[in-house]
């Protein structure tokens, strides 16, 4: 698919998303976590592409390896960055990694991030700890 036709639907992508956290209630004003998503199988042309995106502003996460479900191997991270949930920012920021992610020849997987909801839906931090222990795993009642 050429770099245009990926654009644009990347574009509407982040529309998509974008809408549907809204309508799912996702504060509009909070500070998202944005999470974009790179892989190859050639471990050496991702590490140059993490260079990049570091080198362009985002937090880069460390390198994954994973196995698919028809054995093979790849590798991934994300390129990371924090701001609104503004669509112009997301397009500017997608149009910056997929031309990366061409010239490194490894494949732009898209973007995510999480619901940001009103704090007072969640418990507070004291009845969370309750549950986990000091590793964070959950704690087995009988």
């Amino acid at each position: 698919m050429s770099i245009e036709r990926l654009l644009k639907a990347q574009q509407e992508e982040t529309r998509d998303i974008v809408q549907s956290l809204l309508d799912d209630g996702s504060d509009p004003h909070a500070e998202y976590v944005i999470e974009h998503h790179f892989s190859s199988t050639n471990f050496d042309r991702l590490e140059k592409a993490a260079v990049d995106a570091f080198k362009l502003g985002f937090e880069v996460t460390d390198a994954e390896e994973l196995e698919l479900d028809d054995g093979s191997l790849i590798f991934c991270f994300d390129a990371i960055a924090n701001h609104k949930l503004d669509v112009d920012l997301i397009d500017k920021a997608c149009e910056q990694l997929i031309h990366l992610a061409g010239k490194q020849k490894v494949d732009y997987d898209g973007w995510g991030t999480y619901f940001m909801g009103d704090e007072d839906d969640f418990d507070d931090e004291e009845d969370d700890d309750e549950d986990f222990d000091d590793d964070g795993f959950p704690i087995e009642r009988h």
